[in-house]
């Protein structure tokens, strides 16, 4: 499903150059559920960046789902973004003025779905996150552990190949985040491909595979006995 080969990055610092990912190499198969581990620094948030996208590796392969992902403009990367990807955000990133299902019918919005099969999905996977109640709600009127349900669901709407979660417990106390991570498990237990960027060792366990990035190289990539985030969740 994603393929990375010897990807290098830096970024320009003024005259010096801050050589960021140096030579990357993995592969994740559809229906994983890998957690990508690093303290500040040590290029996860770029590596999460260029997976999504958002940014380009200066030299090196990415492909996804057979497709590679290369040289991109800027219409064409919101094209494959929209048509591969669901992120899930630490902040949410929802738009205020919106109601529930309104923000996860969005991705569909670009996808120029018609409005009446937006709203039938979106309520769909609002009902999936337990939210059907909260369809017409705004997010103010929502705490952090059911914005980032809207947020998964809307990350869920447009069916992508693969979801990007990145620190998605990051603004949750740990019963909601266990609640979120027991919502990824079963979005993954139904086959669907996840990567969640964390540096919190215990979310990392409800991973199946853990990758571990220190400046810039992966210096382990092991499988884990998955803990399942059920037998914290009343």
């Amino acid at each position: 499903m994603i393929e990375i080969k010897e990807l290098h990055k830096s970024y320009k610092m003024g005259a010096n150059s801050l050589h960021v990912l140096k030579g990357l190499n993995f592969s994740i198969k559809e229906g994983e559920l890998v957690a990508i581990m690093g303290s500040s620094g040590s290029g996860k948030s770029t590596l999460l960046n260029i997976l999504g996208m958002l940014d380009e590796a200066d030299t090196g392969d990415y492909t996804l789902d057979g497709v590679p992902i290369k040289n991109l403009n800027e219409t064409k990367a919101a094209k494959y973004r929209n048509k591969f990807l669901g992120f899930i955000f630490q902040s949410f990133n929802l738009i205020n003025y919106k109601s529930a299902m309104e923000n996860v019918a969005l991705p569909l919005y670009y996808q120029k779905v018609p409005r009446k099969q937006r709203e039938e999905k979106a309520l769909k996977y609002l009902t999936q996150v337990g939210l059907k109640e909260w369809a017409e709600h705004l997010p103010n009127e929502l705490s952090g552990g059911q914005k980032q349900r809207v947020a998964i669901a809307r990350a869920m709407a447009a069916e992508p190949k693969v979801l990007l979660a990145d620190e998605p417990t990051g603004a949750l106390d740990s019963k909601t985040s266990y609640e979120v991570m027991d919502l990824i498990q079963n979005i993954n237990d139904q086959g669907n491909t996840i990567l969640v960027v964390t540096h919190e060792e215990d979310i990392a366990q409800m991973c199946k595979r853990i990758v571990h990035l220190k400046d810039g190289v992966i210096v382990e990539d092991k499988k884990v006995e998955q803990v399942r985030a059920a037998q914290y969740v009343q």
